[in-house]
């Protein structure tokens, strides 16, 4: 079970990341020359963020799908 304090954080992070997303592709888009260079990091960062979520989920529910298979081995 999640504690109140961790579902925030994970939350705040999920926002922060659709943020960074949207700042990286507003500052593409308004941006022109070399200053578009500026945007790419927070763009950078919001895309890796989401593959990071991404991939840790899918360990968790890999690890869940295992446990319920041994259990039911068990019985």
């Amino acid at each position: 079970m999640t504690t109140p304090r961790s579902r925030f954080s994970r939350d705040l992070l999920a926002m922060a990341t659709l943020l960074l997303i949207l700042l990286g592709l507003v500052g593409l888009l308004l941006r022109q020359g070399s200053d578009r260079l500026q945007a790419v990091p927070a763009l950078l960062i919001g895309v890796a963020l989401l593959l990071q979520s991404a991939w840790s989920w899918r360990q968790r529910r890999r690890a869940l799908l295992r446990a319920l298979q041994d259990q039911r081995g068990e019985c």
